[in-house]
């Protein structure tokens, strides 16, 4: 039995398919199905069965996740003891934070606190598991609510709906993360009560800005990230029944006296007017001259 087992079992069980257990691990399925495979043939018994297109918990699962979850957590917590080196700090986002906000948040904050601090990206459901897992160290994106975490608010924005001039208004079209009933996106259509059929789902956020700006649709935005589209006349405000929509992007983390210090020093930076100001204007970068991206180095005997 190993922690690999252990974690693709308690991904699985959180999430309720292998499809979201192996997106939140960063793992394919195929990876996640023969760890689970290994772990039921060990303890002889299939801890998890099929009802309808989610995955249930047998009274053996049961009794096991509470255990899993730890040696899980406490596996996370062990190798970051060991490991060599700065200190270690992974963030989640949504897409659109991810997309957008990441890079130069995440360089900003390596640079200033000499950290090795990355970004991934993870869906609302997602988060709770990965930061009690100490598979991430912080999320930034929609409130979290779950024992354990603290999630406050670190930005207030507005959403908007943008389309192009003359551009048709009865199609929806949003990136990734407008598949995400918890995102400002999907609450936005939901909101609405737009119908899926409208709705067409691009591989990124500035996909669907520029196919709207085409004149495909409108698109939900966040109006400071597209504030330079919107000056140009590239794109338009389009007025709806729920627009503008007052909206907040949380960090949450566990609770101070469980989380890592690189999650407490993450946090105090997210308060900043530095950080307020890329989160604000990402696309204004860090200065040539300040820019200081990490380097690894890696020594082959």
């Amino acid at each position: 039995m190993t922690l690999s087992q252990l974690g693709a079992f308690v991904f699985v069980a959180r999430l309720g398919t292998v499809k979201a257990a192996a997106r939140a691990l960063g793992v394919s399925e195929p990876a996640v199905s023969q760890s689970l495979a290994q772990l039921r043939r060990h303890l002889g018994d299939p801890l998890l069965i099929r009802v309808g297109d989610r995955m249930v918990l047998t009274e053996g699962g049961r009794r096991l996740l509470g255990i899993a979850s730890q040696m899980v957590a406490l596996g996370a917590e062990a190798m970051a003891a060991v490991q060599p080196g700065p200190a270690r700090l992974h963030v989640v986002m949504d897409g659109v934070l991810a997309e957008h906000v990441a890079g130069p948040l995440i360089c900003l904050f390596n640079q200033r606190k000499a950290m090795d601090a990355t970004s991934g990206v993870a869906a609302t459901a997602e988060l709770p598991l990965l930061l009690t897992s100490r598979l991430a160290d912080v999320a930034i994106g929609a409130q979290v609510s779950a024992p354990g975490l603290v999630s406050r608010p670190v930005l207030r924005c507005l959403l908007i709906a943008v389309g192009a001039p003359h551009g048709r208004r009865d199609h929806w079209l949003v990136g990734p993360s407008g598949t995400d009933p918890a995102s400002d996106s999907g609450r936005l259509l939901r909101l609405l009560r737009v119908p899926e059929s409208h709705v067409r789902v691009f591989a990124n956020q500035t996909a669907a800005w520029k196919a709207a700006a085409e004149g495909a649709g409108v698109a939900p935005a966040t109006a400071h990230l597209v504030a330079s589209q919107l000056r140009r006349g590239d794109l338009v405000a389009v007025e709806t029944a729920a627009t503008p929509l007052a909206a907040y992007w949380y960090a949450t983390a566990l609770e101070p006296e469980s989380r890592s210090a690189a999650a407490g020093t993450f946090l105090g930076f997210l308060t900043t007017p530095a950080a307020t100001q890329i989160m604000r204007t990402p696309d204004d970068g860090i200065p040539r001259n300040r820019f200081r991206p990490p380097v690894h180095v890696s020594i082959w005997s």
